[in-house]
């Protein structure tokens, strides 16, 4: 009785177990798909220097460049039309500030939408006085004692 059961359970564990390979039917769109050409493709990969370029077009319109000089600074351009006819540029620079990118479509950030209340300034300058007065303080007690302290920073004693 116990094989029986065992069995039983092994043959459950079997066949709930996950297939370890793909062979499900591909599914087919309902429409044909459309094969966009590739009207441009100019690739010069990377040199010992790391240098390249790539110049890529297709026949829906979106086009893409990219090449990197020597120091590695990487500059380019995306170009495509949206569905609505506008036409998508965007231009770019990347270096060792990081990647900077040029596009009327990318977003900016708004201006402060206020100026900073005459009490915070005030307490801002309060607070640079009171660091200053504390470092003269303690640069008074380290020359009269013959040596140098070690600075001390906002909030440790």
């Amino acid at each position: 009785m116990k094989r029986l059961v065992l069995s039983l359970l092994v043959a459950v564990a079997v066949a709930e177990r996950p297939s370890l390979s793909y062979d499900a039917t591909a599914s087919r769109p309902s429409s044909p798909v459309q094969q966009i050409p590739i009207i441009r493709d100019e690739r010069v990969h990377p040199a010992a220097d790391g240098t390249y370029s790539f110049d890529v077009e297709t026949g829906d319109g979106i086009a893409r460049h990219e090449s990197s000089g020597p120091g590695g600074v990487q500059q380019g351009t995306v170009s495509f039309t949206f569905p609505d006819g506008q036409v998508f540029n965007l231009q770019f620079v990347a270096d060792v500030n990081g990647c900077q990118p040029q596009s009327p479509f990318l977003p900016v950030v708004p201006a402060f939408p206020h100026p900073v209340p005459a009490h915070a300034l005030e307490q801002i300058e309060r607070g640079r006085l009171e660091l200053e007065a504390r470092a003269r303080e303690e640069q008074r007690q380290s020359s009269s004692q013959g040596q140098t302290a070690p600075a001390r920073h906002y909030g440790q004693p």
